[in-house]
């Protein structure tokens, strides 16, 4: 049976993808320090517990597992605080996968997906964005990802590593059996955010500005069923085994929500009314942030079919109400 070791599994998108690995007949080992994971997450494969700043405890999981493909999603991802604490972004995100790397070509392992991110871009200057827009990052966090990527590259010109990069944009929603879903501390998504503010009579949910150039004047970002970025994982891992040319692929629904109109679909899912507060604008929140995802259609066969606005929202409330009683 073919081996992945999943980094980072017992997060919210690495958990989803777990899931959908062992769906597609692999074996799945999961390799998290559990700072921000979750032990009850890792339900598809038994856990190890180590940290990818480890060398040493990478090389025992590598010797120990004996994986054909490694998909890495171990990263620390909060911008506000990467831009107050930029080392540990850069010592977690870039130096761990550099370690990864290092034990991975240490051990003969040449199959790897990486979990990357459309802060690589930096502001938008086309939309959709395609895989060719410029990348010129506009906070730490970004930079993070973009320095593993540029590794990547290298390696696999230098040492034929073999990877898929995926960009996602805003992965929200949860697993449509209720197994797993998102759980974040602190929490920062707009999703579960909106639901709290829907469900807590004692919590403010703002809006940070409504007077972009958008349809309702509040921010469009474009936002991915966490079970869809599931399967573009498992498709990207039979490409790479079946010895299909790798890269970087961007992965969004094309088409984008409206703040407000994520709020509209809260109200409509939950049935109870969303109290708005309109804040000021946040400093570099662009407009709009859509992705191209054409590159992943063709190579990779996939194709968004969860990614509705209101799918999303339905599946992220049901996780929501499994988590804890509702709250008036």
């Amino acid at each position: 049976m073919t081996r992945v070791l999943v980094t980072g599994g017992a997060g919210y998108i690495g958990s989803h993808c777990c899931k959908a690995f062992a769906e597609a007949g692999y074996e799945v080992v999961v390799f998290d320090n559990l700072y921000r994971g979750w032990r009850d997450l890792v339900r598809w494969g038994r856990l190890i517990e180590g940290d990818i700043r480890d060398r040493a405890a990478l090389d025992a999981a590598m010797a120990e597992v004996k994986p054909d493909l490694v998909a890495h999603f171990a990263a620390l991802t909060y911008v506000a605080e990467s831009v107050a604490d930029p080392a540990r972004y850069y010592e977690n995100n870039t130096f761990g996968a550099f370690n990864l790397l290092e034990a991975m070509r240490a051990h003969g392992v040449s199959r790897f997906i990486f979990s990357s991110t459309a802060a690589t871009f930096g502001a938008p200057q086309t939309t959709p964005m395609d895989e060719t827009h410029p990348q010129w990052p506009i906070n730490p966090y970004g930079w993070s990802k973009l320095m593993v990527e540029r590794m990547l590259a290298d390696y696999a010109k230098a040492y034929g590593l073999r990877f898929a990069s995926l960009r996602y944009f805003n992965a929200a929603g949860a697993d449509a059996g209720g197994e797993i879903g998102e759980r974040h501390e602190p929490e920062t998504h707009l999703v579960p955010l909106a639901l709290e503010g829907a469900l807590r009579d004692d919590y403010r949910f703002t809006i940070f500005g409504d007077d972009f150039a958008t349809r309702d004047g509040t921010c469009v970002r474009d936002y991915v069923h966490v079970t869809d970025l599931g399967s573009a994982h498992a498709l990207a891992a039979r490409h790479l085994l079946e010895g299909g040319e790798g890269g970087f692929f961007n992965l969004g629904s094309g088409e984008g929500a409206t703040v407000k109109e994520v709020a509209d679909a809260i109200e409509t899912v939950t049935g109870r009314r969303l109290p708005r507060h309109i804040g000021p604008r946040r400093e570099g929140d662009p407009a709009a942030l859509v992705a191209s995802s054409a590159k992943a259609q063709s190579v990779l066969g996939w194709r968004p079919t969860h990614s509705g606005i209101a799918e999303i929202v339905e599946s992220a409330y049901a996780w929501r109400l499994k988590e804890g009683t509702r709250e008036t």
